[in-house]
């Protein structure tokens, strides 16, 4: 979730060909990945994001690797060997009654823990605490758990853009990106600090927009909202990422006094991704939607 922090990257690169022409499409296409966030959280969100890549209403997700439902995911990755699914590399965790900690030993990573053993609740803590040398030895450590669990990860992204908020951890994320050769979730920004900017490669995969709707939208007006930003998209690489769940009581529970990325939040964004109004606008206005695995083989 938050996921519109993770516009803190920026890109030097300078291509002959765009990413649309390298796919084989023309310069000017209006290219969206269409991304699920949060696998692994609950049953319910897994089950959702499963519908929506199914119907292919969504192009690709990425999974939360220290949570419990991981195995659910594990299992669907192998029945769907083409599903389109990355690691949300996570190191906080920001629900009131529902937690989870490291995926690397305890005693290995201290400094991303809180007193009762969970990751820092927000980015502010996360940020007052976390040592980048045991940042890098857990992101590691999800990748490896996703890897051993039999999901081959298309791509890398960030939960609450933990990772990306200083050079030092945007050092580690791009440093493991790299190495497992998997392409990352960065936007092309002018204003970034020159610092980070410099830490960026000319071979490096970076989005040219993150899109989202509008502010205040009422839940009636949710899919209106969507279409909305299909009808606005200008001929580049976009993502549009959303947050994909039922509303039921386990959602409820998990998401009890967060109404924003909440169980309603939730099934909101699963409505309005899979109605034909978004089918419609799609064609209408010759939107071409791609996955993080088309991405992958520009590496």
């Amino acid at each position: 979730m938050s996921a519109l922090l993770t516009l803190t990257a920026g890109s030097t690169q300078a291509q002959v060909k765009t990413v649309a022409e390298r796919l084989g499409y023309p310069a000017d296409a209006k290219l969206l990945i269409i991304h699920a966030d949060d696998l692994a959280l609950a049953h319910s969100v897994d089950a959702a994001s499963f519908a929506a890549l199914d119907q292919k209403a969504a192009t690709s997700a990425s999974v939360m690797v220290p949570c419990p439902w991981l195995t659910e995911v594990a299992a669907y990755a192998k029945a769907h060997p083409d599903a389109d699914l990355g690691i949300h590399t996570t190191l906080t965790s920001e629900w009131e009654t529902y937690r989870w900690g490291s995926v690397a030993s305890r005693d290995q990573v201290p400094s991303l823990l809180d007193p009762g053993g969970y990751f820092w609740a927000d980015v502010a803590g996360a940020m007052k605490h976390m040592k980048p040398e045991e940042a890098e030895r857990e992101v590691r450590a999800q990748v490896e758990r996703a890897l051993q669990a039999g999901i081959r990860p298309t791509h890398l992204d960030n939960h609450m853009g933990t990772l990306l908020t200083n050079p030092a951890l945007l050092a580690v994320y791009l440093k493991v990106a790299r190495e497992y050769r998997l392409p990352f979730l960065a936007v092309r920004m002018p204003n970034l600090p020159t610092t980070m900017l410099s830490m960026l490669k000319d071979t490096d995969i970076v989005l040219d927009a993150l899109v989202s709707p509008r502010q205040g939208l009422r839940p009636e007006e949710w899919t209106d909202g969507y279409v909305e930003v299909i009808r606005n998209l200008k001929p580049r690489l976009n993502q549009l990422i959303v947050h994909l769940g039922y509303d039921d009581a386990e959602l409820q529970a998990i998401t009890v006094n967060h109404p924003d990325f909440g169980a309603a939040w939730r099934q909101r964004d699963f409505n309005a991704i899979t109605s034909p109004k978004i089918k419609q606008a799609l064609e209408e206005n010759h939107v071409i939607l791609i996955g993080w695995k088309d991405l992958k083989k520009l590496l």
